[in-house]
């Protein structure tokens, strides 16, 4: 998929204030600090689409984006440990939770993990949660640059092999790095075939 046009449309606090639910939709959400900003502005192909902050906890709205005028990117807040108000990560929750249930055009929602870690308690409860909820999803790792290959591939073997005490097929996994462009294609030819299909 190549992308022509990507543009901002606004952001919401709640579903209700969403673009009409007239276009598919692809939504981003990772624990906070993960890369989310930095993947969706490689995907898009441009500087600052997302805004990229080392504070985590800069998304704090439902974002949506219209890519090529056939469909959305979402990008949805962190979950995690970003230093808000109680009260305000409970609003996220109720947001996200909301989003993810009622949002009728949801084709997929990409969860990203950092590649560096071992599995994370919150990620893994996430990741079933979405099963439980019949929520379709794929799993991002990022920041593979940060590391070397053999220390990415020896994370995401011990994430396969963690996730299938619970899982009978494991949801499409890829592998990203913002700074070298890599899992770009993989990425947005898998949104295609989704926008495409019949």
């Amino acid at each position: 998929m190549n992308i022509i046009k990507s543009e901002f449309v606004t952001s919401s606090a709640n579903i209700s204030q969403c673009p009409k639910e007239e276009l598919p939709e692809f939504a981003f959400i990772g624990r906070s600090n993960v890369g989310k900003s930095s993947l969706i502005n490689m995907l898009t192909d441009r500087k600052a689409l997302a805004k990229v902050s080392s504070k985590p906890g800069k998304t704090q709205l439902i974002n949506h984006f219209i890519i090529n005028e056939s469909w959305y990117l979402v990008d949805l807040p962190g979950y995690g440990w970003a230093k808000v108000a109680k009260t305000e990560k409970a609003k996220w929750g109720v947001m996200i939770h909301d989003y993810l249930l009622e949002r009728q055009n949801l084709v997929n929602l990409f969860v990203l993990v950092d590649s560096r870690l071992e599995p994370q308690k919150i990620d893994i409860e996430f990741i079933n949660w979405l099963g439980e909820k019949q929520i379709p999803f794929a799993i991002v790792f990022t920041k593979t640059d940060k590391q070397s290959k053999n220390k990415t591939e020896s994370n995401i073997a011990k994430y396969r092999r963690f996730l299938k005490n619970y899982w009978e097929e494991l949801p499409p996994i890829f592998t990203t790095s913002s700074f070298k462009k890599e899992g770009r294609d993989e990425v947005l030819n898998f949104i295609e075939g989704l926008v495409t299909a019949p």
